[in-house]
C-alpha cells in the first residue's frame, strides 16, 4: 500500500463524505453478467439508498496514525501465484473508510467473492496488538491493478479505485497525479454536492496472454444507482473503455460525465502569491478540448482569488481532458513530486452525449495539497426521477503529446504589460506571451504572412506582436498581448495564428480574473 500523504488524505476526507448505501451480497457460485448487474442496479434504484453494515469494532476505531502503519502483502495479491497479467490487491478499510466494498471474481460467466482477511497486511508497531489474527475482512476499501507497464520482469501499479467514485490509472513513465470519478452530481451548485460511491466490483479473471483487464462496478448514490463496465489496456497510453447505466431515483440538477479533479498551485502563467524555489506546481496545466473538426481548444488553468466556474458550449466536442504539457524536470524543479511525470487524461465519448457544455471549476488554492480542479461534461437536459440513461466513453491516461498539423500552445506567460523594463504607469496594463511550436506553422519562414487573431470580452487590446523566435531549440513562434483591463474584473481572451486560407494553431484561450480591479 503507498504512504498516505497529506494530500491523499485531504482527497480520502473528501471521498469520505459519500452518501451510505448497503453493499450487494452475492453468495458463491452466482451467475454473472453486465446485463444481471443492470437489472440488480434497477431494482435497487426502486427504494431509497440504505447505510452499509458498520465495520468492526477494530476497525471502526483506526486512526490516521494507526493507518499509516498497514501495509498490504505483495505476496498476498490475488492471482500473484499464477502466470496471469495482473494482479490484484486491497486497502485496508477503517479510518476514514468506513463503508466496507465488496470484491469478487468472475470466470466462465460464475462469480465467486475475494476475501481478504487481517493475514494479508502487515500492522507495525503496536496497531498489530490491536488486530485479531486470521480475521475475515467484512469488505476492504478499495483496489489496486499490478501490471508490467514498464519493466516486463515488474508488476507496477496501473489502477486504483480508493474512495467513493474515485479512480486513478497510468500510462507507462508515468506517476500518479489527476483522478477521475465514475459520475460528478450538483459540484459547485448552490446546495450541497452529492458523491456517489463504487459499493462492489467484479473483476474478470484474464486468460494468461491477456492485454486487458475488464471490471464491474456497482455504483450507489441517493439521486441514482448506477452498474459500470471498465476494460482497462495498459500502455503508453493506459485506456478504459467505459459503459455507465444510471437510474435515476430523483431528478438531478446538475449530472457532471466523465469528471476529473486535479491540482494547480501555480505555473509561470500565474499571478502567484507563493514564495517557492520551483517554476511550476500542478498535476494539470491546462483544460483541452478537441472538435469533431480537428480545431483544439487550450484554456491554461487558474489558481484563482474566488471560484470560477466556466462553461464551454461544444456542440462538436470529440474529446476533453486536463493535460500536463510540460513535461522535462527543469519544467518543474522538483525531483521527489515529479510533477513532469503527471499523466494527461482525455475523454473520448463512445456514444451520443447528445447536446451539452464542458464545465471547468477552478476553486482557490493555499495549499499544493487542495485538489481544486474539477472538469466535466454536462448533458443539456438534466435528467428526471425515474428515467434510465446510458453513456459510454474512452478515457486516455498517459504523456499524450501533441501532435496533428496545428500548432500546439506550448507555454503561456504572464507579467506587467508595456515595455519590459520600464516603469509601468498604467496598473491596469498586463502582458500574456503565448508559445507555439510545431505543425505547418513550425516550418515556415519569420517572414510567412500569418496572422495573430486576438480578441478579448473586455478591456482594450493595447498591443500585439508576433514573431519567430530565431534561437530557440525547437522552431517556436511567440505572440505579446498587451491589454488594458480597466475596471473589469473578469476578462475572456482567445488567440491563433492563421494565413490567408486556414488555422495554423491550436485556440489558445484565458480568463484573467482581477482581484485588484478598480472600483
Amino acid at each position: 500500500m503507498p504512504p498516505m500523504t497529506r494530500r491523499s488524505a485531504l482527497a480520502t476526507l473528501l471521498a469520505s463524505v459519500a452518501l451510505p448505501s448497503v453493499a450487494l451480497a452475492q453468495t458463491a457460485g452466482e451467475p454473472f453478467s453486465f446485463d444481471t448487474l443492470k437489472a440488480r442496479m434497477q431494482a435497487r434504484a426502486q427504494a431509497p439508498d440504505t447505510p452499509p453494515p458498520p465495520l468492526d469494532n477494530f476497525l471502526q476505531n483506526l486512526t490516521y496514525d494507526d493507518y499509516r502503519n498497514i501495509y498490504f502483502r505483495p505476496e498476498a495479491a490475488r492471482w500473484s501465484d499464477t502466470p496471469l497479467p495482473f494482479h490484484v490487491s486491497s486497502f485496508h478499510p477503517g479510518w476514514l473508510f468506513k463503508e466496507p466494498v465488496q470484491i469478487f471474481e468472475v470466470t466462465d460467466g460464475t462469480a465467486r467473492p475475494l476475501t481478504f482477511t487481517t493475514d494479508d497486511f502487515e500492522y507495525r508497531n503496536d496497531v498489530g496488538t490491536r488486530v485479531p489474527d486470521h480475521a475475515e475482512l467484512s469488505g476492504i476499501a478499495g483496489l489496486k491493478l499490478t501490471y508490467p507497464l514498464n519493466d516486463p520482469m515488474k508488476f507496477d501499479e496501473v489502477v486504483t479505485f480508493l474512495g467513493a467514485s474515485y479512480f486513478r490509472a497510468l500510462g507507462r513513465g508515468n506517476s500518479y497525479g489527476l483522478s477521475a470519478r465514475g459520475l460528478a452530481i450538483n459540484t459547485w451548485l448552490q446546495g450541497p454536492e452529492e458523491f456517489p460511491r463504487f459499493s462492489a466490483f467484479w473483476l474478470e479473471k484474464p486468460a494468461a496472454t491477456d492485454t486487458s483487464l475488464t471490471v464491474y462496478a456497482a455504483l450507489d448514490s441517493a439521486s441514482l444507482t448506477g452498474a459500470y463496465k471498465f476494460t482497462i489496456s495498459p500502455g503508453d497510453d493506459t485506456t478504459m473503455d467505459v459503459e455507465a447505466t444510471l437510474y435515476f431515483r430523483d431528478s438531478v440538477p446538475q449530472l457532471g460525465l466523465g469528471p476529473l479533479t486535479s491540482m494547480f498551485y501555480f505555473a509561470e502563467h500565474s499571478e502567484r502569491h507563493f514564495d517557492d524555489f520551483r517554476r511550476q506546481v500542478h498535476d494539470s496545466e491546462a483544460l483541452k478540448i478537441i472538435r469533431k473538426d480537428g480545431e483544439v481548444l487550450l484554456r491554461p488553468l487558474n489558481n484563482p482569488p474566488r471560484v470560477s466556474s466556466s462553461y464551454f458550449n461544444e456542440p462538436d466536442m470529440a474529446q476533453f481532458g486536463l493535460i500536463q504539457r510540460d513535461r522535462t524536470y527543469e519544467d518543474y524543479q522538483d525531483a521527489g513530486a515529479r510533477y513532469h511525470d503527471r499523466p494527461s487524461v482525455m475523454i473520448e465519448p463512445l456514444n451520443d452525449w447528445g447536446a451539452g457544455t464542458v464545465r471547468l471549476v477552478e476553486i482557490p488554492a493555499d495549499l499544493e495539497i487542495d485538489d481544486n480542479i474539477v472538469a466535466f461534461w454536462v448533458p443539456e437536459t438534466p435528467p428526471q426521477a425515474g428515467e434510465t440513461r446510458s453513456y459510454a466513453w474512452r478515457m486516455h491516461w498517459g504523456d499524450l503529446p501533441p501532435s496533428g498539423a496545428l500548432a500546439w500552445v506550448q507555454g503561456t506567460l504572464a507579467g506587467i504589460g508595456g515595455p519590459s523594463g520600464v516603469p509601468l504607469d498604467n496598473p491596469n496594463l498586463r502582458k500574456f506571451v503565448v508559445d507555439f511550436q510545431g505543425g505547418r506553422l513550425g516550418t515556415l519562414a519569420e517572414d510567412a504572412d500569418v496572422t495573430p487573431v486576438v480578441t478579448a470580452s473586455a478591456g482594450e487590446i493595447a498591443g500585439i506582436v508576433l514573431h519567430k523566435v530565431k534561437d530557440a531549440a525547437v522552431p517556436t513562434w511567440r505572440l505579446f498581448i498587451d491589454i488594458d483591463g480597466g475596471d473589469h474584473d473578469l476578462i475572456e481572451l482567445t488567440a491563433h495564428i492563421a494565413d490567408d486560407t486556414q488555422k495554423l494553431s491550436e485556440n489558445w484561450l484565458f480568463q484573467w480574473l482581477r482581484d485588484d480591479a478598480p472600483t
